[in-house]
């Protein structure tokens, strides 16, 4: 189903996406696609796209910024930076309306990725935070492009994201799935979904 929904999707978020690519070369040169890392289903990591929203040395700027005992405390919690300075100002926009995102279809179509799941970590986070009935739910689906915590806790704690990971794997049936991807578009039109 979800190559399906994709693939019928496609003359919509296909020209979007070839737009969005052309603005970023115009506007931050080569380089327009962040491959990172992932652990999909039953552990296998894969590749996920995004489109670059930071700067090229990004990884390279955030031991300094977790130095900060704040930042570094937020970044423990919420495994992202509060206003991250390494992002780019286009960067920003694409993060604020979750464009950023949009290649991320095409792992859909490698099957790699479902459009709802919980979203995919890199295997560093995966070792500090799952665990036990966490890992178990998470390692047994498809990570999601979009999921139960991105529509309902999204900034909250991690404890809550891992519960309404484990909820999501006891609970998810084909409606669940029609009303996060409902409320995923409402979202990215809103602006609220990053």
């Amino acid at each position: 189903m979800d190559v399906t929904l994709v693939l019928l999707a496609l003359p919509v978020w296909g020209p979007l996406l070839l737009a969005l690519v052309g603005l970023l070369r115009l506007r931050q040169g080569p380089g327009v696609f962040f491959l990172h890392p992932r652990i999909g289903r039953g552990g296998r990591e894969f590749r996920m796209i995004k489109l670059r929203t930071m700067v090229p040395d990004a990884p390279d700027r955030l031991a300094p910024l977790l130095a900060d005992p704040r930042i570094g405390a937020h970044w423990a919690r919420h495994a992202k930076l509060p206003e991250d300075p390494r992002r780019t100002p286009l960067g920003r926009w694409l993060r604020d309306t979750s464009l950023d995102e949009l290649p991320q279809m095409i792992n859909v179509l490698l099957g790699q990725m479902s459009l709802v799941g919980p979203r995919p970590v890199p295997q560093s986070e995966f070792a500090a935070q799952y665990s036990g009935a966490s890992a178990r739910a998470y390692l047994s689906l498809r990570p999601g492009v979009s999921g139960l915590w991105q529509v309902t806790a999204r900034g909250g704690s991690y404890d809550r994201r891992l519960a309404l990971d484990c909820y999501y794997a006891e609970s998810r049936s084909l409606m669940l799935d029609l009303r996060i991807l409902l409320r995923t578009f409402g979202a990215v039109w809103n602006g609220t979904g990053a």
